[in-house]
């Protein structure tokens, strides 16, 4: 699907690897001028220039800051204050169970996955609406928005809480050329996603293909896929 994206800047945090590097290759290659985000310099760079070998001609920009604060966010936004495209894709997980969940996790997890689109939201989809009456939001969100693991309940209620604000931010978008959405990804199969599998199979006593095969049959049986994407 060609959507022809010339002339279009987006913004893609989280970008250095895995569903947030896919989403800025993918823009970069139906022509969208790209800022790639990530907390560190080398990997910012790396993601760079793996986007560039991948569509030759691309236009990318580096933008080295922590979203998951408000400083980050700030500095993103005082360096590129007008965007096309803005994908909130930066977030974070852990498994934990409910009970092992302290309060400063479930603050990490909310200011990390929820903060960091409210605050670019915020800012962005305003620029969008005054300024050029076209624009696109997309907050990545995840099936635990709806099906939540319990081994991971903080991480579900920050997925719900994106799909949420994502419906009410579209809201302000009625009768014009913008638009607010979230998309619900389940388990997908990216680059850390082998290591995660090796040490949790290792901590419970299993191998990693097992383990891989048990998360459909026990933790996602809803999944249409029963596999990783």
């Amino acid at each position: 699907m060609d959507l022809d994206l010339r002339g279009k800047l987006a913004l893609v945090s989280g970008s250095t690897r895995g569903i947030g590097l896919a989403t800025a290759t993918g823009l970069a290659r139906m022509g969208a001028e790209v800022i790639v985000n990530g907390r560190a310099a080398p990997a910012v760079a790396e993601a760079v220039a793996k986007i560039v070998a991948a569509v030759p001609g691309a236009k990318v920009h580096e933008a080295v800051s922590d979203l998951g604060t408000a400083e980050g966010c700030a500095a993103v936004i005082a360096a590129h204050p007008s965007v096309d495209i803005l994908v909130n894709n930066m977030g974070i997980y852990e498994p934990k169970g409910f009970f092992d969940i302290p309060d400063e996790d479930w603050t990490r997890m909310f200011e990390v996955n929820v903060m960091s689109g409210v605050r670019l939201t915020r800012h962005y989809l305003k620029d969008m609406l005054d300024s050029k009456d076209w624009g696109r939001v997309v907050f990545v969100s995840s099936e635990s928005a709806i099906y939540v693991p319990k081994e991971m309940v903080h991480y579900g209620f920050s997925k719900a809480a994106q799909m949420y604000i994502a419906r009410g931010a579209a809201e302000s978008t009625k009768g014009t050329n913008v638009t607010v959405n979230s998309v619900l990804p389940g388990p997908t199969w990216v680059e850390m996603a082998p290591v995660r599998l090796a040490a949790r199979a290792a901590n419970m006593g299993t191998t990693a293909d097992d383990l891989a095969a048990r998360t459909f049959t026990e933790r996602r049986p809803a999944s249409l896929l029963q596999r990783y994407a």
